[in-house]
C-alpha cells in the first residue's frame, strides 16, 4: 500500500518507519519542505520519499495526519477529498490555543478536521499512545500481549481498511465507534488516551454503547 505521510514529528516517524517495515510505501511530508526530510527517507530505504504536503496527500490509498491539531485548518482539503485520512492528532490548549467548542465539549476535534476535509474519508486512530510506546510495543516475536488500539470512525471500510494497518504493526484494533462518541474517548482525558491496555481490558473500558 502507498501511505502518505503529513507530519513527520515523533508518532509520524515511528509510524513511517513501521509501515515500511511490513512492505508500504511511504511519502514523507512536513511544514518546512521535502528538503528537510531527505535524511529521513535515506534512513528509512527505498519505500520511503520526501514530499510536499499536497503530494503526500495525493500520494496512495491513505494518508496519515501527524501534525499539532491546532495547524489542523492548513490540511489541504482538495487533496485529501475521498482519501482514507488517519487521524493521530490530539488537541493541547496549551499548545496549539484555546478552541471553544472543544472546551466546552460541543464536538471533537477529529469532528473538526473531518469538517474542514470535507468529503475525507476520516478515522481517529494511533493517537492514544505515546510515540515511544508506539515504536517499542509494535511487534509479534515474543510480545507478552498485544496492545489494543481504539480506532473510531463514520465509514466502516474506511475503518476497516486502518483497522487492518493497526493489525500489521501487531496491536489489536479495537472498534471504539463513531467519531462523535469513539472520537471523544480517544481524546486527552478520555477514557482509552495513554491507558495501553489489552485488547479486552480496553473493550471493557470502552464499553459497549457509543
Amino acid at each position: 500500500m502507498r501511505i502518505g505521510i503529513i507530519g513527520t514529528g515523533h508518532v509520524g516517524s515511528v509510524l513511517a518507519s513501521k509501515w515500511v517495515g511490513v512492505g508500504h510505501h511511504v511519502a514523507l511530508s512536513n511544514a518546512r519542505g521535502p528538503q528537510t526530510l531527505t535524511e529521513l527517507a535515506d534512513r528509512l530505504g527505498h519505500r520511503a520519499r520526501a514530499a510536499t504536503v499536497p503530494e503526500a496527500a495525493r500520494y496512495g490509498e491513505v494518508a496519515v495526519l501527524a501534525i499539532p491539531f491546532g495547524r489542523y485548518q492548513e490540511l489541504p482539503a482538495t487533496e485529501l477529498a475521498g482519501q482514507v485520512v488517519v487521524d493521530c492528532t490530539n488537541y493541547y490548549p496549551q499548545r496549539d490555543g484555546q478552541f471553544a467548542e472543544l472546551d466546552s465539549d460541543r464536538t471533537t476535534s477529529t469532528e473538526l478536521v473531518a469538517s474542514h476535509l470535507n468529503g475525507a474519508r476520516v478515522v481517529k486512530a494511533f493517537n492514544t499512545m505515546s510515540a515511544e510506546h508506539l515504536d517499542d510495543y509494535a511487534h509479534c516475536n515474543g510480545a507478552a500481549m498485544l496492545y489494543g488500539m481504539p480506532v473510531s470512525g463514520d465509514d466502516d471500510e474506511a475503518k476497516r481498511t486502518v483497522m487492518d494497518l493497526v493489525e500489521e504493526l501487531c496491536f489489536e484494533p479495537v472498534d471504539a465507534g463513531d467519531l462523535a462518541h469513539g472520537g471523544r474517548k480517544q481524546q486527552p482525558g478520555g477514557e482509552t488516551y495513554l491507558t495501553d491496555l489489552s485488547a479486552d481490558e480496553l473493550r471493557a473500558r470502552i464499553g459497549t454503547q457509543f
